[in-house]
C-alpha cells in the first residue's frame, strides 16, 4: 500500500510548495512560471537531437542551459514560497 502524504498548506500569497529541497507549483502563478521552465528544459534536447552534433558538443549545449534554468527557477520559487 502506498503512503499518501499530503502537501503542506500553502502560505498566503505563495506560488510554490517546498518539498524535500525542491519546489512544486501550488497556484496558477506557480504553474505559469513552471510550465515554460519545463518547456525550456525540453527544448535543448529537441534541438540537439535534430542536429548532427557529437556527444560532447551535445553535453556542452544542454547542460549549461539546464543548470542556468534550474538556478533561476529555484531562486524564483524560493522567493515566492
Amino acid at each position: 500500500m502506498m503512503n499518501s502524504k499530503k502537501l503542506p498548506k500553502l502560505k498566503k500569497g505563495a506560488w510554490f510548495y517546498k518539498v524535500r529541497g525542491s519546489y512544486l507549483p501550488g497556484s496558477w502563478q506557480g504553474w505559469l512560471t513552471y510550465i515554460p521552465f519545463i518547456i525550456y528544459l525540453v527544448w535543448p534536447l529537441v534541438y540537439v537531437s535534430n542536429r548532427d552534433f557529437g556527444i560532447s558538443a551535445s553535453v556542452f549545449i544542454v547542460v549549461p542551459q539546464w543548470v542556468a534554468a534550474t538556478v533561476v527557477m529555484t531562486w524564483v520559487a524560493a522567493r515566492k514560497s
